[in-house]
């Protein structure tokens, strides 16, 4: 045999090899990463579903992890055993030791629908300001946030108003419609030309988001979940929110803004059961600076069931009458 002969076959038989080996690569992706993004009949990018964000990372990075943006894989399951812990900790407490909320039939363990998994390991949902942490309050808002906490431990139940747009099944504002937090993390999103609808399984909210073009509200006309307008940037489907009503009321279950507040949020599909979700608040009467949020969110079978918040709902009325006790006993003392 040849020289030249042999280093033909060679050549061939590594140039096979090459090609058997790309094949196999090939084959060995993952699916996502030869998806792509399908398209509604009428040729925009189709985001259609339901959707679900539960997910154990907390909106804010704790002061355990204040330097760490995630944790290692070994931490990450530390961090959830631990909670796992806790929540076995309060469930096995005698009643008269566990909360209110708890001993009245709201036990996480059966309600809630919160995930215990960091989403990719990650300590907190926000990624502006970077270290995970919402930015300081004006002097105007910490004022104000102080008076509302003074008047809720004095008065929490005069008035229904008192007990806030949530628990009264109106709203939770918005972004607080958006975020998880305890159960029916889900959302249904639907597509027409020129408008796209997400129904919140939470107090049933309907987002009617044009895509069209067509102008905003009037700035003077303000809603609870504010005058939203869409636009298509490649993929994602970008919305402007503003004419937000005042929420008054910041935490684990509402999320609003002041009436001068404007959120953006950013919806990309990454795959055929992967979004991610992100959005800005910017409310520079209640913030020194604006933040973002970065939140997964999954595909999951349907159907979507009503929310029937306040169908034979006796919790406020039985609130208020339970202050009005309170009040007619601390009188009796006096």
């Amino acid at each position: 045999m040849s020289r030249r002969f042999l280093a033909a076959v060679l050549t061939v038989v590594a140039v096979l090899a090459l090609a058997a080996t790309v094949g196999q690569a090939q084959q060995s992706q993952p699916r996502a990463s030869r998806w792509v993004q399908p398209k509604t009949a009428w040729g925009e990018p189709d985001l259609q579903g339901i959707w679900n964000n539960v997910t154990g990372t907390p909106l804010q990075r704790s002061e355990a992890h204040k330097d760490k943006r995630a944790l290692t894989d070994q931490e990450a399951a530390e961090f959830e055993r631990q909670g796992a812990e806790r929540r076995e900790a309060a469930e096995a407490l005698p009643v008269a030791q566990q909360s209110e909320g708890a001993r009245t039939g709201y036990s996480p363990k059966v309600w809630f629908e919160t995930g215990y998994d960091l989403s990719e390991n990650r300590t907190s949902l926000l990624v502006d300001p970077e270290n995970g942490r919402l930015p300081p309050l004006t002097t105007m808002a910490q004022k104000m946030s102080d008076m509302q906490a003074q008047l809720r431990r004095a008065s929490p139940a005069d008035t229904p108003e008192d007990r806030g747009p949530y628990e009264r099944c109106i709203t939770r504002g918005l972004p607080g419609a958006m975020m998880p937090g305890f159960y029916n993390h889900n959302y249904h999103i639907f597509q027409t030309p020129g408008l796209v609808v997400i129904s919140v399984e939470m107090i049933h909210d309907a987002r009617i988001i044009p895509t069209d073009g067509r102008p905003p509200l009037p700035s003077a006309i303000k809603q609870w979940m504010g005058d939203s307008r869409g636009r298509w940037e490649g993929n994602t489907l970008v919305v402007e929110t503003t004419n937000l009503r005042d929420v008054d009321g910041r935490n684990v279950a509402v999320w609003g803004t002041t009436e001068g507040g404007k959120i953006i949020e950013r919806f990309t599909r990454l795959g055929p059961d992967r979004m991610d979700y992100q959005f800005t608040v910017d409310d520079p009467a209640w913030y020194t600076k604006s933040w973002t949020a970065s939140i997964p969110m999954s595909k999951v079978k349907g159907p979507l069931y009503e929310y029937a918040c306040h169908e034979g709902n006796y919790g406020l009325p039985n609130i208020l009458a339970g202050h009005r006790k309170e009040e007619m006993e601390a009188a009796a003392k006096r």
